[in-house]
């Protein structure tokens, strides 16, 4: 389990293990980790952790989030990293640090331009929606010799799900949801994660003043589980999330 070493002036305070999906950091007594310290917002920052990796984002904190020295606004840790709040210092500890890859798939968010009238399109030379491929054409298949046994229910996950663009330019395109982690969104106006677990898909607001919105109705700030045909919106763009056929 990934943990924060809490140290104030090179003398280490307490250790802080990162138990929960979501860990809040700032001076009022209802923050999971409190810094009673005047230059501490009240909610100052917010650890993410899905799966292996966790997330710190930056509250639009008064005094701003530091991680080895530079200021953040959103950051993957890394094992080892050290986040300065105020005058005190977390160093962060991982067992199973992300690597690279963790990086990469984190920094190429699929990236979801709105319907006009919507949120304004990526500026150009950005990434756009290029992750977003067309699904394949169907190629012809010969009929099995017997038929197929009932599917699983679809928590399952034995199945690979994917999500199709019903709104916008994208709208039709597809994409599969291979990796253990997918980060969907519009970075710097809202990004939420779809994680692969052994029991379903779920997603997880990790960015934005806006929570997902799903089958019409905003999630709360907890992991919610995909069904079979659920809608998403998220960052003025609507999706249907659906278990592909084997």
């Amino acid at each position: 389990m990934a943990k924060l070493i809490m140290s104030l002036d090179n003398a280490v305070i307490r250790e802080l293990p990162l138990d929960k999906e979501r860990v809040t950091i700032g001076r009022k007594v209802h923050n999971d980790i409190q810094i009673d310290n005047l230059a501490v917002s009240g909610e100052h920052a917010l650890i993410v952790t899905i799966l292996k990796d966790s997330f710190l984002e930056d509250l639009g904190s008064t005094n701003g989030t530091l991680v080895n020295g530079n200021p953040i606004k959103k950051h993957i840790l890394q094992n080892n990293d050290v986040v300065e709040i105020g005058k005190y210092k977390l160093k962060y500890e991982s067992e199973s640090p992300g690597g690279q890859s963790s990086v990469a798939d984190f920094e190429k968010t699929m990236v979801l331009r709105a319907p006009m009238g919507g949120k304004p399109p990526e500026a150009p030379g950005s990434s756009g929606d290029t992750q977003v491929r067309p699904a394949a054409p169907a190629a012809p298949k010969s009929p099995p010799p017997t038929p197929a046994p009932t599917a699983a229910p679809a928590k399952s996950t034995d199945k690979i799900a994917a999500i199709q663009i019903l709104s916008g330019p994208s709208a039709g395109k597809e994409l599969e949801l291979v990796k253990n982690l997918t980060t969907l969104g519009k970075p710097g106006v809202q990004v939420a994660v779809i994680t692969r677990r052994p029991h379903g898909y779920f997603i997880t607001h990790v960015e934005g003043a806006t929570l997902p919105i799903v089958n019409g109705k905003s999630l709360d700030a907890q992991a919610h589980q995909l069904n079979d045909h659920d809608v998403v919106e998220l960052a003025g763009v609507k999706m249907e999330f659906f278990f592909k056929n084997n």
